[in-house]
């Protein structure tokens, strides 16, 4: 029967999945199991989505550099099948027959586990939304530390650490889209695509991407604009994801939806609305355009009057708000949000 200490540590690790700073939320986590199990040793590792290797997200008694080996080499192992399809996550202590041998009687208990000092080990697969994302590894000098009754235990907090060794997991703004609002998390790597979301066309456009290069090199929290691909016009919202779990140190939340321009403004209005946001004069709009200052203010009054502003500050002042914005990546500093830290 679980103790209270054992349910409030359950309950506050449950907790750790709000918080925003997820590499500590990861190792309060680690610290909150040893008040409910015994260990002398413990990792959470999870599974990059980028190139498929196991990075150590947290840990008590390891280096990153070995966790990390470890799992690649259990990984390999016909333990890691047992782990993996097992309801409960198996012990040392309470272990059966997997591939005809025991764990005990294995190379990777008698070559890694058992010189290190450990007797009882206990590993569970991380699940977030059905997908395998990692492990949690729990070892002690002790010998049977590790019963029925502590395997279910750590079963009941596997979900929430689960969902703090996927990288993916940290994207609450999705929430409030449509289901069929595109997303992903760019990274320097590549794109890490999520469950359930088609990836966004603007990814694939290079223009889009140096923008994107250029809001990351800014430390920007939040942008957003209007972006063509093709003839389509989607509304695309950028927001800095910093899992720093050691899994995905940055990366920024990409997500577009299918838009026509609003107030029936022209693409080139777009542009003019955008420059005057900057606080470029006319004369300076018409020489950045190649227009003719004539037709600058000619499509500053059209925009004044499509938007119902009335006055230029106030055209801009919507424009800045609503993101009628399509910055370029020489100009996107004048519109990122920052952290308060970075400014």
């Amino acid at each position: 029967m679980l103790r209270h200490h054992q349910i409030a540590a359950a309950t506050r690790i449950g907790m750790l999945t709000r918080e925003r700073d997820t590499a500590a939320a990861c190792a309060e986590a680690l610290r909150t199991l040893a008040g409910a199990l015994p260990q002398d040793a413990a990792t959470l590792i999870g599974l990059d989505p980028l190139t498929g290797a196991h990075v150590q997200v947290a840990g008590i008694g390891y280096t990153p550099e070995i966790s990390e080996t470890l799992a690649a080499e259990f990984v390999e192992t016909p333990w890691f099948r047992n782990v993996v399809t097992q309801p409960l996550p198996p012990s040392i202590s309470q272990d059966s027959d997997t591939a005809g041998e025991r764990f005990r009687n294995g190379w990777f208990y008698a070559e890694r586990v058992r010189p290190a000092g450990f007797r009882d080990g206990m590993t569970g697969a991380l699940r977030h939304h059905g997908r395998y994302v990692g492990l949690i590894h729990l070892s002690t000098e002790r010998a049977d530390a590790y019963d029925t009754e502590a395997r279910h235990l750590l079963a009941s907090v596997m979900p929430a650490l689960a969902a703090l060794a996927d990288p993916t997991a940290r994207t609450g703004e999705l929430h409030d889209l449509p289901e069929t609002a595109a997303a992903a998390l760019a990274t320097t790597d590549g794109v890490i695509d999520l469950p359930g979301r088609t990836r966004p066309r603007v990814l694939d456009d290079d223009a889009f991407c140096a923008l994107l290069r250029a809001f990351d090199s800014a430390h920007g929290e939040r942008l957003r604009l209007l972006w063509p691909v093709d003839r389509d016009w989607h509304r695309v919202v950028l927001h800095r994801h910093g899992h720093g779990s050691g899994v995905i140190r940055q990366a920024v939340l990409v997500h577009e939806t299918p838009t026509d321009i609003p107030y029936g403004l022209s693409p080139r209005e777009l542009e003019v609305l955008t420059r005057a946001a900057m606080g470029h004069t006319n004369q300076a709009i018409a020489q950045g355009l190649f227009l003719s200052p004539r037709t600058v203010h000619s499509h500053i009054e059209h925009m004044l009057r499509k938007t119902g502003t009335a006055s230029r500050a106030e055209a801009t002042a919507l424009a800045v708000r609503d993101g009628l914005l399509r910055p370029a990546p020489e100009n996107l500093t004048h519109f990122v949000e920052r952290h308060p830290g970075d400014r």
